[in-house]
């Protein structure tokens, strides 16, 4: 069964920086994409950044460079490192995965099939 941990999050002051890491485990596809929505309670799940096994990547525009997206495959893990955070990117973020080539955009992100627990980012002002 597929499992995603995330990590890396934490609290940090406006203009600060983190990295979010997810392992996936039992995840042994060829094609596949995996990436980062994030959700605030009471709204709506934001896809924040996405990247597929030939290595595209998408963004949301509110994090586009200021987020970077990336994998290493060879211990099955995907990185956001998330710069000049703000008080608004405050939320949990969460790690998803789909076992087959999808389309790639932000908003397929927050529905992708599998997710992990989720790791909170709180940014100061």
């Amino acid at each position: 069964q597929v499992h995603l941990v995330e990590s890396g999050g934490g609290s940090v002051q406006s203009g600060g920086s983190l990295k979010l890491s997810c392992v996936a485990s039992e995840f042994t596809y060829s094609d596949y994409c995996m990436g980062w929505f994030r959700q605030v309670p009471g709204n709506e799940r934001e896809g924040v950044a996405g990247i597929n096994s030939d290595g595209t990547t998408t963004y949301a525009e509110s994090v586009k460079g200021r987020f970077t997206i990336s994998q290493d495959s060879a211990k099955n893990t995907v990185y956001l490192l998330m710069n000049s955070l703000k008080p608004e990117d405050t939320a949990m973020y969460y790690c998803a995965a789909e076992s087959f080539r999808c389309t790639l955009l932000p908003e397929t992100v927050a529905w992708f099939n599998y997710r992990g627990q989720g790791t909170q980012v709180t940014v100061s002002s």
